[in-house]
């Protein structure tokens, strides 16, 4: 059995406490005249600690009240870094100062529907697919929570003519010069090259050069790049036939409609390991590799937003995330030889 202390002992511990939590108060202290939330905590953990002094020695006192201080300090730094990292890009960059369709919203449009792999089960708010990913870093960097981005559906060409009711687009946009004119584009998120695919038995199944296509039935979605290289860069002697999306494209070259489609190289990976029977990626396009197309973000013309959005975007590809996206959702990618 413990012998009990005698009052003059209990008397020292209890100046000992109070001498404890003066200190402790002034080493929480922010610096700014008052004192932090980890010193309320600290403070009011002592105090327990203090009416438990007849029973607890001094330095256990003090040892639990720097304990659950520290704690609850080191908390407090694993939020504010976290909030750091997802508004970074200066206080010019954040919720409070973009000017977006709705205030306190990131709202992000995309097409409908969606495909993989820039998107998957063609829902763009699950955060899966390379495009969603980017969407949701965006919008981190600039300080929206993933409960502060609203998706709407806006189809493609509709995208390019009107930017009203969100605030930038990502649909797999290629950043072109004639695009620039009439609306702005973050920097590239992604490079990418136009690749050639049929299906097995196709009149272009061997081709191993721009030449072996040009007799060919060509295909690609209307209004892309993908389309502007059938007419720059193999120039076939039959006019491309255009299709309003690539699920009509798809089918039409599964049912023979058409010899071969023309895509970007992601795509062409996924149509060809997904959505084609025997499907066949014959080539990556010459000019269209060497010089490598990006694709961007999509904003209405001198958007408030569009030097915001540049910088979240650049720094992604510098940390490497635009990268990590792309070995998760693009596997394949620089794979398809290119044509002769």
């Amino acid at each position: 059995m413990s012998r009990p202390r005698s009052s003059t002992t209990t008397i020292l511990m209890a100046f000992g406490v109070a001498g404890l939590l003066a200190l402790a108060g002034c080493s929480s202290d922010s610096g700014s005249g008052s004192s932090s939330p980890a010193t309320t905590s600290a403070a009011a953990s002592s105090s327990a600690a203090t009416s438990e002094a007849s029973s607890a020695a001094p330095s256990e006192a003090s040892s639990e009240a720097s304990s659950e201080a520290s704690s609850e300090v080191s908390s407090e730094e694993a939020t504010a870094g976290s909030t750091g990292a997802s508004g970074g890009l200066g206080p010019d960059c954040v919720p409070d100062a973009l000017q977006t369709a709705t205030a306190g919203t990131l709202t992000i449009a995309t097409s409908e529907p969606v495909f993989e792999p820039w998107m998957v089960d063609n829902d763009p708010a699950n955060g899966k697919g390379y495009e969603s990913a980017v969407a949701y870093a965006v919008a981190e960097q600039l300080g929206f929570s993933k409960d502060q981005v609203t998706w709407t559906r806006v189809n493609f060409d509709e995208a390019l003519n009107n930017q009203s009711g969100w605030d930038f687009d990502i649909n797999q946009f290629t950043i072109t010069d004639d695009r620039k004119k009439v609306v702005d584009f973050s920097s590239g998120y992604y490079d990418l090259t136009q690749t050639v695919i049929t299906i097995g038995g196709s009149p272009i199944e061997g081709a191993t050069s721009v030449a072996d296509l040009k007799d060919a039935q060509l295909g690609a979605m209307n209004g892309t790049t993908s389309l502007a290289a059938i007419n720059d860069v193999i120039q076939p002697a039959k006019k491309p036939s255009v299709f309003k999306d690539n699920t009509l494209a798809v089918q039409a070259l599964q049912n023979g409609q058409i010899d071969g489609l023309v895509v970007d190289l992601p795509t062409a990976f996924y149509m060809v390991g997904a959505q084609l029977d025997d499907g066949k990626i014959i080539g990556q396009l010459p000019g269209t590799a060497d010089q490598t197309e990006q694709l961007g973000l999509l904003l209405a013309k001198d958007s408030p937003l569009t030097a915001c959005v540049s910088k979240a975007v650049d720094a992604l590809r510098a940390d490497g995330s635009l990268d990590e996206f792309a070995e998760t959702w693009l596997a394949g990618d620089g794979t398809a030889p290119v044509l002769s």
